[in-house]
């Protein structure tokens, strides 16, 4: 299908984007979500604002003992750095995962989370790191936990005038590893998992098995109390009711998800 008509507008700066934001425009960085979405008509704004050449939302850093890497940073960045690789182990591979090779080299960071797909990558792999979601909108900047920023179904804690501008990741998270299973290599994660270990201990998620990704707190806690990689994974299915569809059952997925821990502990841990 044809989108329906809009203006389009490129920002040179924060300001310069959330004022196109204020008068209803929608922030526009890879294109890879809003762009289906435009052609199906899912979404008919009148104005996109271009955020993709804003110099301050790209690119990677160490501030202290976190990583902070830009909304707009590529996919294909992420994988070219050594240090998200050394220092945040299960992005590094989950991002290797995403998509094809077009996607990698136009998608960006920001944009998958504030997507927040119930089946794509990357949320999981944000709940594992523990990171921060930096926000900026008319009233300054927050930050927002990642525990609190997925609320639902491809909706998320950033106000309609807010705009992602950051991700603050934990260094020192070189233990970590990714596992999903679908069914083509370019696909969403039917289920996935992702795991990583810091200052904090383990920290596990799951994608694919909720409206948000969500925590597997029990496979979490078991691996605090010493139990082995196989006792906790079995774990990953507590508490858990993921909706029944083409794509299998609830029993299927919640089968799914021990085997995908299982599977990205043993790496993690190995």
């Amino acid at each position: 299908m044809i989108p329906e008509a809009f203006a389009y507008e490129r920002a040179t700066s924060v300001d310069d984007a959330l004022r196109h934001m204020a008068a209803g425009a929608l922030p526009l960085a890879g294109g890879h979500s809003l762009i289906p979405a435009l052609r199906l008509r899912l979404s008919a704004p009148e104005a996109l604002v271009d955020i993709g050449r804003i110099p301050e939302l790209s690119g990677i850093r160490r501030e202290g003992d976190e990583l902070v890497i830009g909304a707009t940073t590529r996919h294909q960045m992420v994988i070219d750095s050594a240090e998200v690789r050394s220092e945040a182990r299960c992005l590094h591979e989950a991002t290797r995962h995403v998509g094809d090779q077009q996607v990698r080299n136009r998608g960006t960071l920001g944009g998958s989370l504030a997507q927040a797909d119930p089946h794509g990558d990357l949320p999981s792999v944000a709940l594992a790191l523990g990171a921060t979601i930096v926000l900026r909108g008319p009233s300054g900047e927050r930050s927002v936990a990642v525990d609190d920023f997925f609320t639902d179904h491809y909706t998320t804690a950033r106000g309609d005038d807010e705009l992602l501008v950051a991700v603050r990741i934990p260094a020192g998270q070189g233990r970590g590893a990714y596992e999903k299973f679908n069914r083509r290599a370019m696909d969403w994660a039917l289920v996935g998992c992702a795991v990583s270990h810091g200052a904090q201990g383990w920290r596990v998620a799951l994608t694919g098995v909720a409206p948000t990704a969500v925590r597997a707190r029990g496979v979490e806690e078991a691996l605090a109390n010493g139990d082995s990689v196989e006792g906790a994974a079995a774990r990953a299915a507590e508490g858990l009711d993921p909706p029944p569809g083409l794509d299998g059952s609830a029993e299927y997925k919640r089968h799914l998800a021990c085997v995908m821990a299982r599977r990205a502990l043993e790496r993690a841990t190995g």
